[in-house]
């Protein structure tokens, strides 16, 4: 493959073609916070945290750094005014998912306190459990059902049965990368096989119009 040369933060960075932005980003030591990227899983995309600002030609974009490969010629700002915009309400709402989300982040990027309307749920829907169960194990007892605030996780109850405690065995478990916890907070016992339901983590709908008014007012929108 041919090398890329772009710039990260004003710096000329060379690295090669089909890299992701992100991690040409890291390779020239910018920090950008992620929690759906995990390392030996396909990019998702998920959470938005990783979003940067590309400028070309006088343009500038925000994309999602972890799914945008790298192009000759491109400006990528990863802490950039715009940036900060985002990735604040991208973190308020995260928090209104998980409030025990990195304080330091929080407090880094000014997210003010308890705007959101909280919602009785730890899922972030940032796909770490169900991309493992497929792409490592090739179990596929996790998946999604649903669209926007209505999407969750379900697990296969009749192969969850099965396979789970397997997993949990060897040690090779979705608990182990789940950012939140919730697969452990959330179920009878630290196996999404012990529960009857299909759904271990269901989000709950609350005033959603409120945190949509919240969100446009924050990206200048309203």
């Amino acid at each position: 493959m041919s090398d890329i040369t772009l710039k990260i933060n004003g710096t000329e960075v060379t690295v090669e073609a089909g890299t992701m932005v992100l991690d040409a980003a890291r390779k020239a030591g910018a920090e950008i916070p992620t929690l759906c990227n995990l390392e030996g899983l396909e990019p998702f995309g998920a959470c938005r945290l990783c979003v940067v600002e590309i400028v070309r030609g006088g343009r500038s974009r925000i994309v999602a750094s972890c799914l945008y490969p790298v192009e000759n010629g491109i400006d990528v700002l990863t802490e950039s005014e715009k940036v900060v915009r985002y990735r604040r309400t991208i973190l308020e709402l995260l928090k209104a998912r998980w409030p025990l989300i990195d304080k330091k982040l929080l407090e880094k990027y000014g997210v003010p306190a308890d705007r959101m309307v909280p919602r009785d749920n730890f899922c972030i829907m940032c796909g770490i459990c169900v991309r493992h169960c497929s792409e490592r194990r090739k179990e596929n007892v996790l998946g999604f059902v649903g669209r926007g605030i209505e999407r969750q996780v379900v697990s296969y109850t009749v192969r969850a049965k099965k396979v789970c405690p397997e997993c949990f065995d060897k040690e090779l478990s979705c608990l182990r990368f789940c950012p939140t916890g919730v697969i452990v907070n959330d179920c009878a016992t630290v196996c999404p096989a012990s529960r009857d339901e299909e759904a271990f983590a269901k989000p709950v709908r609350v005033r959603d119009d409120d945190n949509a008014a919240a969100v446009k007012k924050s990206l200048g929108d309203a």
